[in-house]
């Protein structure tokens, strides 16, 4: 009888913790959505754990297809200790890149692109093959990586400036995904040089002008971006994500989480790199 009444008690607790952590519901993902659309600051969504925040990025995502296309690639989110330290939460955090939020280098978007809009310098990786969900360092992920695309990423954080962010708050908004301009893709070779290269060059925004407003070097996300590459696809597995072929990868910030000026061109050139790829943004 005691044992029965321990079980009972166990199973109790178990079920009371399952009721803690629920997935928001389907009517908390529109209100966010529709706020979204409409640029405006919005509530977070009750997330308790990781398991709700990883279910309410995909429905949220789910939900955004209709207006923003297909899956395009994945993001990688507090990859540089900085960004970390800035929404209190000690690793990455994944989100989704859907197909309409990809726009081509030299884009103008409105300055207000967002409800709480900012802008940062990036990198996009191209995936070669599904291979690099095996890879295990990141000499193993160079080799199923075709190539880069200059990257400025256009994120949104989306919430009012009383709400609580922090890692899984982000997850759930799936990483505060908005938009990102992007350059032409620029072959990687599978060599050494350039998996050194990759972490040592030098990251430069600059405004009109060419003055400096930032500036970061490739090892600030995880010591190396392919180290990204690593990371994500294991964190994609847990919830039964693969990367394929042509996904493209946001590695994270090189950069503060700037807001935009109107009438700015921000442009960010890769020092380091062969021919020195860059992309601009202009805001309005």
């Amino acid at each position: 009888m005691r044992a029965v009444a321990l079980m009972s008690f166990v199973a109790g607790l178990l079920v009371s913790g399952a009721a803690l952590a629920e997935c928001p519901t389907a009517e908390a993902i529109q209100i966010f959505i529709k706020d979204w659309q409409a640029k405006r600051p919005t509530k977070a969504l009750p997330v308790s754990d990781m398991r709700d925040a990883v279910c309410a990025r995909d429905k949220l995502v789910e939900a955004l297809t209709d207006s923003q296309g297909k899956v395009v690639g994945y993001k990688a989110g507090l990859t540089a200790k900085a960004v970390q330290e800035r929404f209190n939460w000690n690793a990455p955090v994944a989100g989704l890149v859907l197909e309409k939020m990809v726009l081509n280098d030299g884009a103008t978007v409105p300055a207000t692109f967002g409800a709480r809009p900012v802008w940062e310098s990036d990198m996009l990786l191209v995936v070669k093959d599904d291979g690099v969900n095996q890879a295990k360092t990141p000499e193993e992920a160079l080799r199923h990586i075709s190539g880069m695309r200059p990257y400025i990423e256009l994120n949104d954080i989306a919430l009012g400036p009383n709400e609580k962010i922090d890692g899984l708050q982000l997850i759930a908004i799936n990483v505060a995904a908005r938009l990102g301009v992007a350059g032409p893709e620029v072959p990687l070779e599978n060599t050494p040089e350039t998996l050194k290269r990759l972490a040592e060059t030098k990251i430069v925004a600059t405004d009109e002008s060419g003055a400096m407003l930032a500036e970061g070097v490739g090892a600030a996300t995880l010591g190396n971006p392919l180290s990204v590459v690593v990371w994500l696809a294991e964190d994609l597995a847990k919830s039964g994500r693969k990367l394929k072929a042509g996904d493209l990868i946001s590695v994270g910030a090189f950069s503060p989480l700037t807001p935009p000026k109107p009438g700015q061109t921000v442009t960010v050139r890769y020092e380091g790199l062969p021919s020195i790829p860059r992309v601009s943004v202009r805001f309005e």
